[in-house]
């Protein structure tokens, strides 16, 4: 927990929504991909956002970039043996979600309905 500590900065990077997601997406499709077809795979996902991403997880050695010199080059994403483990983080809290959105919906609710109650007076 200490500021200076390395291991923040890659918890920083893991808890990006969108890198789950495309470990997610690259893990789910059990092969390499291009980088419309990941972009496709994540709807909402902005080009930039998405280049950022892959960037940053290139950078730290989760996701593999592989240029084929053709014309126009074609670029493809997969997950390296790290990128592999870190994928099934985004397994285990996807389906943590999927079990629990039930819930967190009816928490939700419940808190939005108590803040809209007016406080009964003291006498």
């Amino acid at each position: 927990m200490d500021t200076d500590c390395p291991s923040r900065t890659v918890v920083e990077v893991l808890a990006n929504k969108w890198v789950l997601y495309v470990l997610g997406s690259l893990r789910e499709h059990a092969g390499p991909m291009r980088f419309n077809q990941l972009g496709r795979a994540l709807p909402g996902v902005t080009q930039k956002m998405l280049t950022q991403t892959l960037r940053t997880l290139e950078r730290d050695g989760l996701v593999s970039r592989k240029v084929y010199p053709t014309v126009p080059p074609r670029v493809e994403y997969g997950l390296t043996p790290l990128g592999c483990e870190a994928a099934l983080l985004s397994v285990a809290i996807g389906e943590w979600a999927l079990s629990h959105v039930g819930q967190i919906l009816a928490a939700r609710e419940s808190f939005a309905a108590a803040a809209t109650t007016t406080p009964e007076p003291l006498d």
